[in-house]
């Protein structure tokens, strides 16, 4: 495998990214929009080659961005399958198989799925404002809302969930989850939703209950109460917070997240991505999913950790790297004003897609780089296209 140093030393490793990039998600696009990854027999027995919700939402962002006809009508085509498919009660299903009529909505439920699919459609409809997508998906957009109301606490404004329900699907995360949260927020102040300061102030004051300034709500002081009992304060947002037990393994994707989203001050969004580098969350590829994997003696171990023998530490969503994940890094290390910064890890990120000759790897080991997962994944692609075109061009005020 190379060293993630030579890619400074490739001037040519941009372009031929964004080139391979191209040539991945029109491979992958198919009848019903993007696919998860490219078909192969594995592929196809894992249902990667389906219209994933997360997935095709997430690769909708590169794709319109993009510039081309095809990749721009596949983005279409897929939240308008995602959409058709949507359930009765407005949730936007973990993935979809169109040619068998085949809906999935995971085990206990996929919440990011609908959130994703809502922050997509946006960003379409401001790319290309003419089409008036969401006048065309107006009940559908209720809808989806709508459900995501009714998983909101009514007392503190934040979506509530049960374990391995968002795109880290076998994590203990529950109740109050950062990403899902850091996401609701984002898709409240696009829609212009009910209690968004509601939703601002609760997410800091569950997330990062370490200043002195006590929560208006009861059931919020007690849930602080315990973490601060067992806690000392930290640089991060805790992962997730449930009635006396949460998350301290650092989630990076939250993070970056809540940061990019707005819900964090710029000047301590500085300091958390200086932190971030000082735990090396940016090494050996960018970026780990989490920086303190859960450990097997660890009170959050669960049993289905070990499905495929999968998410061991610095595997698989804990504390593997995601290439696609430091897309959002690298726009938001621009957004910030770390440009160099952002320059040189968009190289790394070309470097990692191009490993085993273009092979666009899900994840990697997050101690030894070793590739993992499946190959030909759309959205390593996709966000490769967005976070390059953030640097070269205005999309980052979309964002």
């Amino acid at each position: 495998m190379k060293s993630p140093q030579l890619a400074k030393h490739n001037r040519n490793i941009i372009p031929d990214c964004l080139e391979r990039s191209i040539q991945l998600l029109k491979k992958n696009s198919g009848q019903f929009g993007i696919h998860a990854a490219s078909r192969t027999k594995k592929a196809e027995g894992r249902n990667y080659v389906s219209i994933f919700g997360r997935d095709a939402a997430i690769c909708s962002l590169g794709m319109i961005v993009s510039g081309y006809a095809e990749l721009i009508r596949s983005a279409r085509r897929s939240l308008f399958t995602l959409a058709k498919y949507q359930a009765p009660n407005g949730q936007i299903p973990k993935y979809v198989k169109p040619e068998k009529e085949e809906v999935d909505f995971w085990y206990s439920g996929c919440i990011d799925a609908t959130l994703w699919w809502l922050i997509a459609v946006d960003f379409y409809e401001r790319y290309f404002p003419a089409e008036k997508i969401k006048k065309r998906l107006e009940k559908k957009i209720h809808l989806a809302l709508y459900w995501l109301r009714c998983q909101e606490h009514q007392g503190m404004y934040l979506i509530q969930q049960n374990e391995a329900s968002d795109w880290a699907d076998i994590m203990p995360r529950s109740g109050f989850v950062l990403y899902s949260n850091a996401l609701w927020y984002y898709v409240k102040k696009l829609y212009q939703a009910a209690d968004l300061q509601k939703t601002r102030y609760y997410f800091r004051n569950i997330f990062s209950p370490f200043d002195k300034t006590l929560s208006e709500n009861r059931r919020a002081r007690i849930l602080a109460h315990y973490v601060k009992k067992n806690e000392q304060s930290k640089t991060f947002y805790l992962s997730f917070v449930n009635l006396a037990f949460w998350g301290p393994e650092i989630d990076v994707y939250g993070n970056i997240l809540s940061m990019l989203f707005g819900l964090t001050p710029v000047t301590k969004s500085l300091l958390r991505v200086d932190a971030l580098l000082s735990v090396k969350a940016h090494e050996p590829w960018p970026v780990k999913s989490v920086v303190h994997p859960i450990r097997q003696n660890s009170p959050l171990w669960r049993t289905y950790m070990e499905r495929y023998e999968q998410n061991y530490p610095y595997q698989y969503h804990n504390g593997g790297i995601w290439p696609y994940v430091s897309g959002f890094w690298i726009i938001l290390l621009h957004k910030l004003g770390r440009k160099k910064l952002a320059q040189q890890e968009l190289e790394r990120y070309a470097e990692v897609n191009s490993l085993n000759d273009w092979e666009f790897n899900e994840w990697f080991h997050g101690k030894t780089g070793k590739p993992m997962g499946m190959a030909g994944q759309s959205w390593n692609a996709a966000m490769f296209l967005l976070s390059w075109h953030c640097l070269n061009s205005d999309v980052s005020l979309l964002l």
